[in-house]
């Protein structure tokens, strides 16, 4: 960009997200300065080694010092205490948002310690990878993705706009919804599918004596999604279903009973139920390939593997 959406960016927090965030501002120019703020020596050092922002910080205080904008990268139970350390340097009309996925228990916890010349638009861009810390992040983690904007009643509908033309600049596509709309979508689509992968490695990995190790040596695709699910950010997803329990809850019982229709179906030998089940669930998937929110490309996209490798039919794969 030609002109920088804001002057000062700070990152509080420099994962996966923010890293990524932080690669966008320098590669597309979206603001002049870039601080980032982290608790550890280490992940500081190694985000000035990457040359991720222009000043480096331990104390979120001190980055946030003039800043226009503030985005909080960190695990949702971080959040409150990182919005009181850093509540007394904040700039008139700055603008305070966040990268969690929950946005009811971020608002409780934040608000409060925000000063009244403070804009508070939360936010949750729905994008990732199993990979952080500084070196996870790329400048494309955002493109096509969309990002979701939970403003306030109160909130200046120009902050709102402003940080929505932040994201649209880093690729995403930007919707708004409140916060608890919110929670109840990401519990369904998100919280509870990374529940149920942590749940089938677990159960899987209980198994491992029983199978002589036979779960991990011949595991299909199916289970290896799974496991590259299940090996997100733990911090961050415990944070997550604690603070997000009753949307969470909510769609569990809902999923509880599909199952259980699920099961009967295969105990009486119900085959046009499971076809119909199976039809309508290939229709969903066909969809998000239609919305551009995954590919229909052969592995799922993903590259050959680097080395001899064994495929599911238990054939060597020429690595390149």
């Amino acid at each position: 960009m030609t002109t920088p959406l804001f002057d000062k960016v700070a990152l509080i927090g420099i994962g996966l997200i923010g890293s990524s965030i932080a690669l966008n501002i320098r590669e597309r120019g979206l603001a002049r300065e870039t601080a980032i703020a982290t608790r550890r020596p280490e992940t500081l050092a190694r985000a000035r080694e990457l040359g991720l922002g222009t000043s480096y910080h331990l104390d979120p205080a001190e980055a946030v010092d003039g800043a226009d904008l503030v985005i909080l990268c960190l695990p949702v139970g971080s959040c409150g205490a990182a919005a009181a350390a850093m509540a007394p340097r904040l700039k008139s009309g700055a603008i305070v948002s966040d990268v969690g996925s929950v946005k009811a228990a971020v608002v409780s916890a934040v608000q409060p310690h925000l000063p009244a010349h403070v804009h508070f638009v939360p936010g949750h861009p729905i994008a990732g990878t199993e990979q952080s810390g500084p070196d996870a992040g790329f400048k494309e983690l955002f493109e096509n993705r969309w990002t979701i904007l939970t403003p306030l009643p109160d909130t200046d509908e120009a902050a709102t706009e402003r940080l929505a033309r932040f994201w649209r600049a880093t690729g995403a596509m930007v919707e708004t919804m409140t916060p608890e709309h919110h929670d109840l979508v990401l519990a369904i689509v998100s919280h509870v599918p990374h529940l149920i992968a942590y749940n089938i490695v677990g159960t899987a990995a209980d198994l491992e004596t029983v199978t002589q190790s036979e779960v991990i040596k011949f595991s299909a695709s199916g289970f290896r999604d799974f496991t590259r699910i299940a090996a997100s950010d733990p911090t961050m997803w415990r944070d997550i279903f604690l603070n997000n329990r009753e949307a969470v809850l909510e769609m569990l019982a809902r999923f509880s009973e599909d199952l259980a229709s699920l099961q009967r179906a295969i105990r009486w030998g119900d085959g046009d139920s499971l076809f119909d089940l199976f039809s309508r669930t290939r229709t969903i998937r066909r969809s998000i390939v239609e919305a551009g929110q995954d590919t229909a490309d052969a592995n799922f996209g993903r590259q050959k593997p680097r080395k001899d490798a064994w495929d599911e039919t238990g054939e060597t794969v020429p690595g390149e």
